[in-house]
């Protein structure tokens, strides 16, 4: 989606250009701060002007002016919290996103631009999210996932089955993996380099089964004059789609057998991380470096341990083998 600039108050068109500029956000993310924020701003407003929140999305954002934004207090924050919640019936993941743009929002207006004094999100407390362990496929999954990828009457057999692997394998996500290209891959090094979040480059080394998968798809990959550099093609020979490669992978799920359990893409990338964890013993800095993640937090929500690893844990402790002595029994 491209946003219309002309149709937005100055100080939100040039908190967008500083999102793509300065701090490098993806096209795709700067989008999504435009939504979240459009619908804070246009709330405001309507709250401001005392006209009913059915009314929101009929409002000019044009309208929106410093002043209003000037007479937030934490109290408006929490109202909006509210609306969120019982009107648009946000989840708690789904509002904290939300205020998370609108604090990036204030921080920019007090802190970069001084536009405003202070910043109503200083003291704001926000609802606390649920955390659930991610779900992700077992080693067992895994195989059974690959064997389906391999075994699919498939005109694309090869690059679906090289999709999945490095899926897998590698724990990239999904627009990385669309993004790549043919020249991103250094066979004789065994490494690939990435392009990730915020646009920030990072290179991730390539086992055998991922060597051997992309070296299949490109030997039988026709090489088009519209996308040369594309890794990933679709049948029309453009970059593949992220919908054509959700696709894909929902097929094979299904076809494994594994359908209906909520998984997708990204929970592959949560497989990934699980198996090096679980199976590689990976630790979490090497792990949030593969991953591309900016905080180690993040990492850590991976490296869940299974129920085996639990109990073979309370097994490991040097008293399990003690019992209690016959002759205490029989007292």
């Amino acid at each position: 989606m491209d946003i219309d600039r002309s149709q937005l108050p100055l100080f939100f068109s040039d908190y967008l250009t500083y999102l793509d500029v300065i701090r490098g956000k993806a096209k795709r993310t700067v989008n999504e701060y435009y939504n979240d924020i459009a619908m804070f701003l246009r709330w405001l407003h309507c709250t401001l002007q005392k006209k009913p929140v059915s009314e929101c999305a009929e409002v000019d954002l044009r309208d929106v002016t410093v002043s209003e934004m000037e007479r937030v207090t934490v109290a408006e924050l929490y109202d909006y919290i509210r609306y969120l919640r019982d009107v648009r019936g946000n989840t708690q993941r789904s509002v904290s996103r939300r205020m998370s743009a609108v604090r990036s929002l204030f921080k920019y207006l007090t802190k970069n631009k001084g536009m405003l004094k202070t910043d109503p999100c200083q003291n704001l407390e926000l609802p606390t999210v649920k955390k659930s362990l991610p779900r992700f496929l077992t080693l067992e999954e895994s195989r059974r996932m690959l064997e389906s990828a391999e075994e699919a009457p498939s005109f694309d057999t090869l690059r679906d089955y090289c999709i999945v692997t490095l899926f897998l394998n590698c724990g990239f996500r999904l627009a990385e993996l669309v993004g790549m290209n043919v020249g991103d891959v250094d066979f004789f090094n065994r490494q690939i380099r990435v392009l990730g979040k915020g646009s920030k480059e990072r290179i991730v080394y390539l086992n055998d089964a991922c060597l051997a998968a992309i070296q299949s798809y490109l030997a039988e990959r026709e090489n088009p004059p519209e996308e040369p550099n594309a890794l990933f093609l679709s049948r029309n020979h453009r970059r593949i789609s992220r919908r054509r490669v959700q696709q894909i992978v929902e097929n094979t799920l299904t076809a494994s057998g594994l359908a209906g359990r909520g998984l997708s893409t990204h929970k592959l990338r949560h497989t990934a991380a699980t198996l090096m964890y679980q199976h590689g013993h990976v630790d979490t800095l090497t792990l949030k470096e593969i991953l591309g993640h900016q905080s180690i937090a993040t990492t850590e929500i991976y490296t869940h341990l299974s129920s085996q690893q639990r109990q073979d844990a309370i097994d490991s402790n040097p008293l399990a083998g003690e019992r209690l002595h016959e002759s205490k029994k029989d007292k």
